[in-house]
């Protein structure tokens, strides 16, 4: 470990392709902030970074999918995401984003340097091509079955199931995500880093130089992946979204997102540099003095671990000038009642979500979160662990504590710290927990033991709200109330040590209690037996935290409940949704609405929803994929009239392409029926 007093500390960057949910939170963000509030509580100077990733493919799919450009869908997330963040008391220095000028050429002034210096290999290769989109597939646009674990969803850039780093034609059975067809090979250029020639170098700084200091998961990807051998990995995509490629034989080809993306690193501390007047290269430059450098620690989740630990301390050795990571930490994936998050099922906690429906709830989420944090393997979020730790150790313990010492203050001495008399031994018993339970949590925060480290400051609340219920002041003032000034001074003092303690962990509940102790701004440092002097007014108390009832918890519950209903086909209990954007007469008249006949069904292979419909429309005969699969079986639904919008644009669903829409409705127990279609084949709508 550097002796050092700077400290470069990183987030990973979220997509800006879709909101966050408690699993990135758990994952690296919330780690990252009870880090870098810990050290700037130690008087280190520190630089905490993180921003929006708005490049690669994620960005696009999602575009297309919405049917808007890639800028507008990184504008709305970006935005929203560092609101969600600055609610929920993330202190980044500076909340960045990929798409920025100073980005793009900073990124490109990294590949300029690493191509003059003959780092790169140029060679043509067989690419992923879609001929129905007439466009090279990136990765991301590639889906099949991992080779290693047998995952069916895996990308062309790495399996989410297993965690292997992947190259498209890896997959078995690989799909284009575009048309759902097997896509065919062609020949592209592309610059490739050869990563086997960094395989000694890494060896030797990581396998070598990182064992007993890096975390076990992290030291063991990172092995096993040495272990396997390195290869050579394209820099550069067949992309029309990213950083240009800043050569002139490059036209029409980006970055690769895993080059450019974790230079946003240093392109969000060179803006925070021109923000405020700053140096930034002393964050990520080598100094003269190797004592002087920065310590660099990238927070992530496990799923970033070879990215962070092979590729880009491999691009920042090959640049020569910046420092290497000294840790990264990185955290397993949290579960969500047992089962993995999924976006697209929409079994997720979504943090803006929860902000708005449990107003006043940041710190409890940061506590439990904190509690289960997945540090070592995977860990589970559950609603009813959410209520019983709010109310059985927020609630019963820190929070009645603090309640019963500034309660009774005000009651006894109007506010005013009482001065302490002789101590007793109960009374430094107490006072050697504020000594050295300070030390302890530091000791873990050091060595991101964050779970630990919020176990042991729980156990200090612990201790001071045992020693008020065993010293019991409001039964000794009526006989000794001089005993109890001396009672309620050492409560006090170990109510402004927690106050101090708690703020890298619970920040919203830290500035309150502060605010009520009168406390000023304190450093770690700071922390002792006498914190508040005789005579220090303290202010009226309200509560810290208060007991979450079983409703509350039940309305979270059923709100999964509903989306799993709702992936499972079943229909959740009706409610009424508010009207959409009001649209003009005509609008609806463009719609060409007919009656026709299916004339045949048929299951999907490999879709649960989808049923391919042969329907005679009297002008035409037409296949449409209706999501009406679990609702009805193929064989009653021929000869059904139906009502067909005709002219929807066509649209290719797992390479058929849907001509057309069969329009239904729900009926009063919100099951699915068809819409009434009386009326000869081919006849068009009446609007009346």
């Amino acid at each position: 470990m550097k002796n050092t007093n700077r400290y470069t500390l990183t987030a990973a960057l979220p997509y800006a392709n879709g909101p966050l949910h408690i699993g990135h939170i758990a994952g690296a963000y919330l780690p990252a902030d009870i880090f870098a509030r810990y050290q700037r509580l130690q008087d280190r100077d520190v630089l905490f970074v993180c921003g929006s990733d708005e490049h690669g493919a994620a960005i696009t799919i999602r575009a297309k999918k919405e049917g808007i450009s890639p800028q507008e869908i990184i504008d709305r997330y970006h935005q929203q995401i560092k609101d969600t963040f600055e609610r929920f008391g993330m202190s980044f220095d500076i909340y960045h984003r990929t798409s920025s000028p100073i980005h793009h050429e900073l990124s490109q002034e990294f590949f300029t340097n690493l191509y003059e210096k003959g780092e790169f290999i140029e060679k043509e290769t067989e690419q992923f091509y879609d001929a129905d989109y007439d466009q090279f597939l990136a990765d991301r646009y590639v889906m099949g079955t991992c080779p290693n674990c047998g995952h069916d969803a895996a990308y062309g850039d790495q399996c989410e199931a297993c965690g292997s780093s992947l190259h498209p034609t890896d997959l078995i059975n690989p799909k284009s995500t575009l048309s759902g067809k097997a896509p065919e090979l062609r020949s592209t250029k592309h610059w490739f880093l050869p990563l086997d020639s960094y395989q000694a170098w890494l060896e030797e700084w990581l396998i070598e130089g990182k064992k007993g200091e890096w975390k076990t998961n992290v030291y063991g990807q990172c092995s096993s992946w040495l272990k396997s051998g390195l290869q050579a990995r394209s820099m550069t995509r067949d992309l029309d979204w990213g950083v240009d490629v800043p050569l002139p034989e490059a036209e029409g080809k980006k970055l690769y997102v895993w080059l450019d993306a974790p230079i946003g690193y240093i392109s969000a501390s060179k803006q925070w540099a021109l923000d405020h007047g700053k140096e930034w290269e002393p964050y990520w430059k080598k100094q003269a003095d190797e004592q002087d450098n920065s310590r660099l620690i990238h927070f992530i989740g496990k799923d970033n671990i070879v990215f962070h630990c092979i590729t880009f301390p491999s691009i920042l050795k090959a640049h020569g000038e910046y420092i290497l990571p000294d840790n990264v930490p990185a955290n397993e994936f949290l579960n969500l009642e047992g089962k993995k998050i999924s976006t697209s099922r929409n079994w997720a906690v979504w943090l803006h979500e929860f902000l708005d429906e449990l107003p006043g709830k940041e710190d409890v989420l940061r506590y439990v979160l904190c509690a289960n944090a997945p540090e070592n393997k995977d860990n589970d979020f559950t609603w009813k662990d959410f209520q019983a730790r709010n109310n059985n150790e927020l609630v019963a313990i820190y929070g009645n504590f603090v309640n019963r010492a500034l309660v009774l203050t005000q009651k006894y001495y109007d506010g005013k710290v009482p001065a302490a008399g002789e101590l007793t031994e109960r009374d430094e018993e107490l006072l050697k927990v504020i000594d050295l339970y300070p030390g302890k949590i530091a000791a873990s925060i050091e060595k991101y033991r964050f779970r630990e480290a919020l176990s042991i400051f729980m156990d200090m609340a612990r201790e001071g709200n045992r020693y008020l219920a065993e010293v019991e002041p409001w039964k000794v003032v009526k006989e000794d109330p001089e005993r109890v000034k001396t009672i309620m001074n050492v409560a006090l003092q170990c109510t402004a040590a927690l106050a101090i303690a708690s703020e890298p962990f619970l920040p919203f509940s830290s500035s309150k209690l502060k605010g009520m102790l009168n406390l000023q701004d304190k450093s770690w440092r700071d922390l002792s037996r006498e914190l508040l002097k005789s005579g220090h007014q303290v202010e009226k108390p309200s509560l810290l935290f208060e007991k979450i009832e079983d409703e509350l918890v039940d309305q979270q519950v059923q709100k999964l409940e509903n989306s799993k209903k709702m992936n499972e086909g079943e229909a959740a209990s009706p409610e009424l949704t508010p009207l959409k954007e009001e649209i003009q007469f005509d609008d609806f008249m463009k719609m060409d609405i007919r009656v026709g006949t299916i004339l045949s069904a048929e299951k999907m292979k490999k879709s649960k929803k989808l049923l391919k419909l042969e329907i005679d429309t009297g002008i035409d005969k037409r296949t449409i994929l209706s999501g009406i699969a679990q609702h009805f079986e193929p064989e009653a639904v021929v000869g059904q009239q139906v009502l067909v919008l005709a002219n929807l644009a066509p649209r290719v669903m797992m390479g058929i392409e849907s001509q057309g829409m069969v329009l239904m409705a729900e009926d009063t127990e919100g099951k699915l029926v068809f819409a009434q279609a009386d009326g000869k084949i081919g006849a068009g709508s009446t609007i009346s």
